[in-house]
């Protein structure tokens, strides 16, 4: 065990007050310039430590390098965390508030009356009983999400710092930015990471390891359909604003959406619609963890829009499915060392080490088809998105711990 006077709440407390929200309408590089605020001051506070290299480019990407303290040849690592928060739920001037010795009782929070954190509905909570719960004051989200990590990596990077009889190989450390708008790599430099195999610290419950993602496409289908003058337009009109409901209405009911499917079921999600009578766009978001069931739900929805069309003779139709993100577990059963350190390193750490998957994606998702091969670590984060979301210190501390046995472990087996 490490005996480690942490930092982690200090740091994560200062950096939840950062709003570093991206914007998915934005085209600049990142989305939002406020996210380079945290990366300035994750390179100051990095430099202070002693990294020497560390530094924010252009693109609001932090890169840092901790020197090997072994003279093995190891492969080089790297811990990565994202820098921004959801567009979902405002993170400007969040104010952090710290639940102590937590009961066992609902939390409400202070700001807003109709925000409380029901057992009932966080069941998670029950395993926090006298740990410390942190959580925004009920008019944000606090921004765990994933800050939580950010905090953890610089803790544990602080005490390899001033710890070099621990013995480790080359550690990068990278801080990204736009992760929450699907953009987390898209001008990551791989080359000048340099990393062998990586780890994001973007998890929720504390000992979980996730080694497999959602892949994910989006599709874009666009209606066209038949306008003419309403006070003339019988026989004529077909409106692809009522094509576009007709089309929606009559999706699955009991099945293939996210309000009907869990673990390992995929869907076909509507995420926004957008028109007048003439042409209407609705953009879609498909998920499976297969490719095949990936497939699959795609054409079932452009046979579903070709049966509804059949209804309007003069109109016609676009679908354009575009890729977004795999499932990691595609590269990561290559490298099966990279999971089995890494739940070796939570045993370590005294948690119960659970392997799961996501219903979604993270950073580690590209990075790993990249030439990065990356699990995702658990955080401690929950309730994400929402003004609803906690933290615990003592997950936190763990996280931190894994970290540093990981890096040991790594030294050992090579």
């Amino acid at each position: 065990m490490f005996k480690i006077d942490h930092t982690v709440t200090e740091r994560f407390l200062r950096y939840v007050k950062i709003d570093t929200q991206s914007d998915p309408d934005s085209v600049t590089k990142p989305s939002t310039e406020k996210q380079k605020n945290l990366g300035n001051i994750l390179v100051k506070e990095l430099l202070e430590m002693g990294i020497q290299d560390a530094h924010l480019d252009t693109f609001g990407y932090v890169y840092a390098t901790i020197p090997a303290t072994t003279k093995k040849k190891i492969p080089v690592i790297c811990f990565c965390s994202h820098m921004d928060t959801s567009p979902d739920c405002s993170g400007n001037n969040v104010n952090p508030v710290i639940h102590t010795k937590y009961n066992g009782e609902n939390i409400s929070l202070p700001n807003d009356a109709t925000q409380v954190i029901r057992i009932s509905e966080h069941p998670n909570l029950k395993e926090q009983l006298g740990n410390d719960i942190i959580t925004a004051d009920g008019t944000t989200l606090l921004g765990a999400d994933n800050k939580a990590g950010i905090a953890e990596i610089m803790d544990a990077a602080h005490f390899l710092v001033k710890h070099p009889e621990i013995k480790h190989g080359t550690i990068k450390l990278l801080f990204t930015p736009d992760e929450e708008i699907g953009r987390g790599v898209d001008n990551l430099d791989i080359k000048k990471l340099g990393a062998d195999f990586g780890y994001t610290m973007d998890g929720e419950s504390a000992g979980h390891l996730e080694n497999e993602t959602f892949s994910a496409d989006a599709v874009i289908l666009t209606i066209h359909g038949v306008s003419t003058h309403p006070g003339f337009a019988k026989g004529k009109m077909e409106s692809a604003i009522k094509i576009a409901s007709d089309l929606i209405s009559t999706l699955p009911k009991d099945r293939l959406s996210p309000e009907t499917t869990e673990k390992k079921e995929g869907f076909i999600h509507p995420v926004s619609v957008n028109g007048i009578i003439e042409k209407v766009t609705i953009h879609f978001i498909i998920r499976d963890f297969t490719n095949e069931g990936l497939l699959n739900h795609e054409n079932f929805l452009k046979e579903h829009t070709a049966k509804i069309l059949n209804n309007y003779p003069h109109s016609s139709y676009e679908f354009k499915v575009q890729e977004q993100y795999r499932n990691m577990k595609l590269i990561l059963d290559k490298h099966p060392e990279v999971v089995a350190y890494a739940l070796e390193a939570i045993e370590r750490a005294g948690l119960k080490a659970i392997k799961s998957s996501i219903r979604g994606g993270t950073d580690g998702s590209r990075l790993s088809f990249i030439g990065l091969p990356c699990p995702n670590i658990f955080a401690g984060e929950h309730a994400f998105h929402s003004k609803q979301e906690w933290v615990s210190v003592q997950d936190m501390q763990k996280a931190v711990e894994t970290i540093l046995h990981l890096c040991a472990i790594w030294e050992e087996r090579s």
